[in-house]
């Protein structure tokens, strides 16, 4: 019988499911992985992070992108406690990352072991999936669990914890199979009660006024040309969230852009108040989508929902039809139900996009076209809307950039173009998703947007981006505080402004002394020609933009607005 160690087990049952990227940090008790990596012909390609955090990150990033699992990797102990924030995001954004941290050996369990702690507890609440190996021979089976865990029904993050002497054991190396297919999501697709579907067709059909408010479901099941034409057959317009934004192009008639408390503004608002039957899909309605359930107002609407998830639905509204499956099966079920049931385009929905839109970006021009230092937020949008190709994506961290990119940052394309971490909202993620991204789409342009907190929280990556030369374009908004805070302390607090400033830093030059080329922005009339340069440049570029502090500036954020 041949036989293989868990470690080159396990190497190999992540070739066979296709994967061909790992991020990840190094440490004592991963090293026969290690070895086995260094000594295995397997094809992919391991990317050394200078924190787990930017391993779960860039893991995140690749996965949303590419539409194929992301995979992180770490140590025991410290190393499992810093990849967590990467892994509740990627879960909660139905995103599906496999992180697998190393462990203190089987036999060492309960003995006071270095970096012991209980991995499959930690993981537990976080993860779709989570184990902790007892044996090697349990490695092919688990992988394959894992990867099926993964990418079928609502697709999330998964943890296997991988202890030392696991990895040292020996393992039937006829057992070591694995489905490639399960490296894509979603797979194993599955459709709405047909019934379902027909009932909402015919409230459809008879609806004045429908509204779609979709989430990131529809861009992550490929489901935007589904979308489209169930929209357009009704003239209805489509609003998204921000993790929703690729579902229709931006420049699109019917669509109405973000709504809600970030990124959302009153004129989009009026939208949504205006509608008779709106449609979540892929949208679980929650706090920030609806403003804290005001719009659309419970009781005073028509609210339907689909989603992968059938806990999602009825959650937050009354359903009068809930459909539970996969959104580009089932919207294109709905597209021929609506046929069916003659269904016609209303001239509402164009014209109150139109109206919404022109409202919206005549006040954003305004702004944008200000000479005055600090730079506006806003003006920075602007240019960067002049000067991105098509293909580019910007990850936005989400604090300042994240309400400003969210309302007026257009693509003409569908698809993910634009990406926030909007489950949680850690500061940290732009810089590490974006080098994640550019793995997962090495032909696009990648623009991280960051504040100058997220800078802190995630500058040593620096150095992994010059190590390997990721022609990533790097945007600070150097405001010198944890602005979206301060803000909030502005608007609810009576201007108490407390521990939320620190030192201003010149990015550019800490972004010189790791070898990155920089440039420092001032003023305004070199902006467009600064960033030109950057988004042309095919070497890491940073750019440090010392912009309007957040709680000066009119970001659109509806309780800063009221």
């Amino acid at each position: 019988m041949d036989q293989v160690t868990g470690g080159e087990a396990f190497v190999r049952m992540l070739q066979l499911h296709g994967v061909k990227h790992i991020f990840g940090l190094c440490g004592d008790t991963s090293l026969p992985f290690y070895d086995a990596m260094c000594r295995l012909d397997h094809g992919m390609q391991h990317i050394l992070t200078r924190d787990e955090r930017s391993a779960a990150y860039m893991a995140d990033g690749y996965a949303r992108v590419s539409g194929r699992v992301g995979v992180c990797e770490g140590p025991s102990g410290g190393g499992a406690t810093y990849i967590l924030p990467g892994i509740v995001e990627a879960n909660e954004s139905s995103i599906p990352v496999l992180c697998f941290t190393s462990d203190i050996s089987v036999s060492a369990r309960g003995r006071y072991a270095l970096t012991e702690l209980d991995q499959k507890a930690l993981f537990k609440p976080l993860t779709k999936w989570n184990t902790v190996l007892d044996s090697g021979a349990d490695i092919p089976r688990v992988l394959r669990t894992a990867f099926k865990q993964m990418t079928t029904g609502r697709p999330g993050a998964v943890h296997i914890g991988l202890p030392y002497d696991v990895q040292k054991q020996l393992v039937d190396a006829a057992d070591i199979w694995g489905d490639a297919s399960l490296n894509q999501f979603p797979s194993r697709r599955s459709g709405a009660d047909p019934a379902a579907v027909k009932e909402a067709a015919r409230l459809l059909a008879q609806a004045e006024r429908p509204l779609f408010i979709v989430g990131g479901g529809v861009v992550i099941s490929g489901a935007e040309q589904e979308l489209i034409a169930c929209a357009e057959r009704l003239g209805a317009p489509v609003a998204t969230t921000i993790s929703g934004q690729g579902s229709i192009g931006d420049t699109h008639p019917l669509a109405l852009g973000v709504v809600g408390s970030n990124g959302g503004t009153l004129p989009t608002r009026s939208v949504v108040q205006a509608a008779d039957l709106v449609v979540f899909v892929s949208c679980r309605a929650g706090s920030v989508t609806t403003e804290r359930w005001r719009y659309p107002a419970p009781g005073k609407v028509t609210v339907m929902q689909l989603d992968i998830d059938a806990a999602a639905i009825g959650t937050n509204y009354p359903v009068a039809v809930g459909m539970v499956g996969d959104a580009k099966l089932t919207l294109a079920i709905l597209n021929n139900e609506l046929e069916a049931a003659g269904a016609h385009a209303r001239t509402w929905g164009r014209d109150a996009v139109a109206a919404a839109k022109q409202e919206k970006f005549a006040a954003f021009r305004k702004l944008a076209e200000s000479g005055e230092s600090p730079i506006r937020p806003e003006r920075v949008v602007a240019e960067l809307n002049r000067v991105l190709p098509g293909d580019a994506v910007v990850v936005a961290d989400p604090g300042t950039p994240c309400p400003y990119f969210s309302a007026y940052y257009e693509n003409a394309r569908t698809g993910r173009q634009f990406i926030s971490n909007r489950a949680h909202g850690a500061l940290g993620y732009s810089m590490a998703a974006a080098v994640g991204a550019h793995f997962g789409r090495p032909g696009a342009k990648i623009v991280s947007v960051m504040g100058d907190g997220s800078f802190g929280f995630t500058v040593g990556e620096l150095e992994t981006i010059c190590r390997l030369r990721v022609p990533l374009a790097m945007i600070v908004i150097s405001n010198a505080s944890y602005g979206w805070i301060k803000a909030g302390q502005k608007t609810g607090f009576g201007e108490r402004y407390f521990s939320v400033d620190f030192s201003r830093t010149d990015h550019a030059a800490v972004a010189s002394a790791f070898g990155v080329k920089s440039y420092r922005v001032e003023d305004p009339a070199k902006l467009a020609a600064t960033l030109r340069l950057a988004i042309e440049s095919n070497e890491p570029v940073l750019v440090d933009v010392l912009c309007q502090p957040l709680e000066q500036a009119s970001a659109p954020v509806s309780e800063w607005i009221a």
